[in-house]
């Protein structure tokens, strides 16, 4: 296992993006996460309040000593790795991230994002009970997923899940509906929604993966 080839490509890499793409020049940064199992480097831009929006990230398998990339095939419902073998290769991947990166973010100016605020008390049904106004935040999302089935029994009860990315922030959100269809055949459907960050991501997920053998199964 050797990390020689990662610190290479990472004192290289944020020179030689510089170099082909203006716009990332003057918007485009770069972290190295060095500790992890797999090291990565992580691709983001500055926001205001010293915010950041990451846009890629750049995986590095120590024991294989390849670079790669993961992307969703939202029609199969898996993860796919992209492996790239060499400089020339990961710099093309990280530069066609960024410029689609920016095309989403152009495209998202086309949403409104504002709070909506319905002044006559004839038409808001969500006035509260003093006459005063209710404020709507809408926040829309790219379901980057159809609804996936985790569980079902007996056409009585089902699970699904499904995944998204906040337009605005560019959190995830993990979507569960649970259906149950009672006796009198009426679907009950409960609706939640989890919002995370990407930071707050690979922790959720190594913690389950630690534990999923004390898990039950579902009854």
């Amino acid at each position: 296992m050797s990390l020689e080839w990662f610190d290479r490509v990472s004192g290289e890499l944020q020179d030689h993006l510089k170099s082909i793409c203006e716009k990332y020049d003057r918007n485009g940064s770069m972290i190295v996460e060095r500790g992890s199992k797999h090291p990565r480097i992580e691709f983001y831009t500055e926001l205001e309040d010293d915010e950041r929006d990451y846009f890629s990230s750049l995986f590095f398998d120590p024991y294989n000593e390849e670079f790669y990339m993961e992307s969703f095939d939202p029609d199969l419902g898996q993860i796919s790795k992209v492996i790239l073998s060499d400089i020339e290769d990961i710099i093309d991947a990280v530069h066609e991230s960024f410029h689609n990166y920016l095309e989403e973010d152009e495209d998202d100016d086309d949403y409104d994002y504002a709070y909506e605020m319905d002044m006559d008390d004839e038409n808001d049904d969500l006035d509260d009970p003093d006459g005063e106004n209710s404020d709507i935040y809408e926040i829309d999302v790219d379901w980057e997923t159809p609804e996936v089935t985790a569980y079902i029994q007996d056409n009585e009860v089902e699970v699904t899940y499904q995944f998204g990315i906040v337009q605005e922030t560019g959190d995830g959100v993990l979507k569960r509906i649970n259906r149950i269809r009672t006796a009198d055949d009426d679907l009950i459907k409960d609706e939640t929604n989890f919002i995370f960050s990407k930071e707050e991501a690979s922790t959720i997920i190594a913690m389950i993966a630690s534990h999923m053998d004390s898990l039950s199964e579902m009854e």
